[in-house]
Order: structure tokens, then C-alpha cells, then sequence
């Protein structure tokens, strides 16, 4: 589906949880990535993309996805992404 539609949100999404549910999480940051490129409100991928870079051991990517979607959940209002995502960098300290 990411072949044909590489701008569709939900599919770039769906292939980035699988390759994080695979335990390829280096392809999982890059999709997660690729994803916020082209939608840079999509919560969730900032979230996510958090969370692997994290167990990657890559703090400072982490950091930077962690704060970029605190910018994107101000933005949209999105209030529960926005408290899981500030709770996950409060973690990191």
C-alpha cells in the first residue's frame, strides 16, 4: 500500500508499527520519519517514534521526537497524545 500511496498517512503508519511490532526498529524511526514529513500533525508517529529511538538507546532522537510532538499536540489540541508524549520526555529527563 506504501508503494502505490507514499503520502497516505495511515498506511506509512500501519508499516511503522509493523516494522516496530518486528523489532526493526531502525526501519520503524525511519518510517515513523518519512510519515511526519508529509503529515507533521500525525501525534501518534511522534509518540511511537519516541519509544523505539528510546529502545535503540538514541536519547537525543528520542528527545527530538518526544518535543516535536509536544509542538504538534499545542498545535491540534490534542491533549491526551500530548500528556503521554510530555510524560514519556519527563522520563527521560
Amino acid at each position: 500500500m506504501v508503494a502505490q500511496k507514499p503520502d497516505d498517512s495511515f498506511a506509512r503508519y500501519g508499516l511503522a508499527m509493523e516494522y516496530a511490532n518486528s523489532g526493526d526498529l531502525k526501519q520503524a524511526v525511519s518510517e515513523y520519519g518519512k510519515l511526519l514529513e508529509t503529515n507533521p500533525d500525525y501525534a501518534a508517529a511522534y509518540f511511537h517514534g519516541g519509544q523505539a529511538s528510546e529502545k535503540l538507546g538514541e536519547m537525543d532522537e528520542a528527545r527530538e521526537f518526544y518535543r516535536r510532538g509536544l509542538e504538534s499536540t499545542k498545535r491540534t489540541g490534542d491533549g491526551h497524545t500530548m500528556s503521554e508524549i510530555q510524560a514519556a520526555l519527563d522520563l527521560l529527563g
